[in-house]
């Protein structure tokens, strides 16, 4: 039995906000919804950029985080989100039990070496592979790396994203999104 298909609604009319911002970059080809291809052609593209096969440990570890981020957002399983559903589902309790698992296994992808900090590359490259404007990673990358040692850890990194999604002050988000 086929599930009722969600209506399909764009994204909000100010998309200066940050949910909007990210829920733009979620919606990867740009037809208004996030889409579960939406959602899983950044691990796609994480995963090219950083040349690693299907059977790498960190790309399993990434499909499968995606697989339960996607099936928590995708609540009536028609394979698109809108706006208005990741809206009423996006906060601090659904950052901290599904999304910070599915995009630290993403930085992680990234983290050549394994030693839990990116360099400037590594991040640019990451945050490409997901949909962000390449010309703010600088930006972005400044302002994570606070004792300017050219790096930027996961959990600064994961701070960062989640102060911006529940409206906490995220010099990250503000400069990369």
């Amino acid at each position: 039995m086929a599930l009722p298909r969600t209506e399909l609604r764009t994204a909000p009319a100010d998309p200066a906000t940050p949910k909007a911002r990210i829920y733009a970059m979620l919606d990867t080809d740009g037809d208004g919804v996030a889409s579960r291809h939406d959602y899983f052609v950044r691990i796609d593209r994480a995963q090219r950029a950083t040349g690693r096969s299907d059977d790498d440990p960190l790309v399993v570890a990434a499909r499968a985080t995606g697989e339960r981020a996607w099936a928590a957002m995708d609540a009536n399983g028609d394979g698109v989100m809108t706006y208005e559903e990741y809206i009423a589902w996006v906060d601090a309790e659904k950052f901290d039990n599904i999304c910070q698992y599915a995009l630290g296994a993403l930085f992680d992808l990234a983290d050549a070496d394994g030693d839990g900090a990116l360099d400037r590359s590594q991040f640019t490259m990451l945050r490409q592979a997901l949909g962000n404007r390449a010309d703010n990673a600088d930006a972005a990358f400044d302002a994570l790396d606070d004792d300017r040692d050219g790096r930027v850890s996961r959990a600064e990194y994961l701070a960062s994203i989640r102060a911006y999604v529940t409206g906490d002050d995220s010099p990250m988000g503000a400069a990369l999104y």
